[in-house]
């Protein structure tokens, strides 16, 4: 099939995500026909860096060899079997593992298939656990400004984008946003860490009047994904720890984007050194190959429904929860990040990143340049209408798939990226910029 063909086969049939179809009139989807490292291959024989790792999924490269064989050897076995009434070796060590790794105590796994749901069974564990406990007035939820959650219906409720918010507005419940720790939006002259102590005294005055109805605060650890890539001091995480614990609310810690090593750590709570009573796993779970997510949390949570009667347990279904192909992936991602150490290997890649970034940080129309872990972002001042579309498409032009929101471009590139194309990613960044 051709690119012309399927060209007209993507306007006749499929509807891609977050997309205006109609730009597609100017700008065609590119045909990948293959994926290698950090490199997706087009039918027209170019080839494009992955700086965004295909939507922040994809850790360790395109058909690693590693996680490739882990899948294949379980095809042979067994491709999926419900959870309900059985049970797999995958899917019971995946479980252990991901609770001898993440903070604290988070002893239990519900499964699900991505962030959307997982964040949606973590808001529904939290009312419901409430309800079983004898505070049936703990119905609402607390987020932050510019936070992002997801598009179903519970998780869109708990998000804070206008974009992708306002127009399901009748359909949503309320929601409290408190302020954001972005520090892009701190006061001249404020620094990070007070700015998000400040944004901490906002959400202690609100629960002080409202924890009686507040069943739990939602929020992604360090950085708002899509609000900007928007980043924050993690003393912010502690002092929410401790207001949630003082007014007896849930932390529910939204780590789908930020999980296996992305701020430089393994989970972002753990720069903040405090464990959340919920947290929401996904994207590179599985090392970007299938559709799998997790809420974590602990045990006095799985108790609250551990009872006689059927109408108490939590009763969430998805047919492909625990996936047995996404488990064997997901421990094939697991080993790679133990044995191959790399979250040092990553903090030796982002210093060497950030030098051959210099240029961008230093260039005139960059403002707020920020680093995370594996994770850059800038705005670029006076954008004109079509920069996003410019700039994607500039992108290409240098070999780079990127895709900015809005005024803020971010790189968020697998973890095997070596010293040559991050150079090369670098170089082409700094070519549009100055051409943009």
């Amino acid at each position: 099939m051709n690119d012309k063909k399927v060209t007209l086969h993507t306007h006749q049939s499929v509807w891609h995500p977050c997309t205006q179809m109609k730009h597609h009139e100017a700008f065609p989807p590119i045909l990948i026909t293959r994926g290698e490292g950090v490199w997706l291959y087009g039918a027209d024989g170019k080839r494009y860096l992955d700086t965004i790792s295909s939507w922040w999924v994809n850790l360790f490269g395109h058909c690693n060899p590693r996680i490739n064989a882990a899948i294949i050897d379980q095809l042979s076995k067994l491709e999926h079997a419900m959870l309900a009434g059985l049970i797999h070796e995958p899917v019971v060590e995946l479980s252990e593992r991901l609770s001898a790794i993440t903070p604290g105590n988070l002893s239990h796994c519900f499964y699900a298939s991505d962030g959307s749901s997982a964040n949606e069974i973590a808001l529904k564990m939290s009312f419901h656990y409430w309800q079983q406990c004898g505070f049936p007035d703990k119905t609402q939820f607390v987020n932050l400004q510019n936070g992002y959650h997801g598009e179903t219906l519970g998780a869109l409720s708990v998000t804070d984008v206008p974009l992708f918010r306002q127009i399901y507005a009748p359909l949503l419940r309320p929601a409290h946003p408190v302020p954001t720790p972005d520090w892009r939006v701190a006061e001249t002259g404020t620094t990070p860490e007070t700015h998000a102590l400040k944004a901490a005294a906002e959400l202690e005055s609100y629960l002080a009047q409202h924890h009686a109805s507040t069943a739990a605060l939602i929020l992604e650890p360090l950085i708002q994904g899509a609000g900007g890539m928007g980043m924050y001091h993690p003393v912010y995480l502690q002092r929410a720890r401790e207001i949630c614990d003082t007014y007896r609310v849930h932390l529910i810690a939204d780590e789908i984007a930020v999980g296996f090593g992305r701020t430089g750590t393994l989970f972002a709570c753990e720069q903040a050194g405090i464990t959340p009573d919920f947290m929401c796993l996904a994207k590179g779970l599985s090392g970007g190959y299938l559709p799998l997510s997790v809420v974590m949390t602990n045990d006095a949570v799985y108790r609250a429904f551990y009872r006689d009667e059927t109408n108490q347990a939590f009763l969430h279904s998805h047919s492909h929860s625990g996936n047995i192909l996404a488990c064997r992936a997901a421990l094939a991602t697991l080993d790679i990040i133990e044995q191959d150490n790399v979250i040092e290997t990553n903090r030796k890649k982002t210093d060497f990143l950030n030098q051959c970034l210099q240029p961008v940080r230093e260039h005139p129309n960059v403002k707020n340049f920020r680093n995370c872990g594996m994770i850059w972002a800038f705005e670029v001042d006076n954008p004109q209408p079509d920069f996003t579309h410019r700039f994607a498409q500039k992108g290409l032009e240098q070999q780079l798939l990127i895709r900015p929101m809005g005024n803020s471009v971010y790189i968020m590139p697998p973890y095997i990226i070596n010293e040559e194309e991050m150079e090369l990613m670098a170089r082409g960044i700094l070519h549009i910029l100055n051409r943009i």
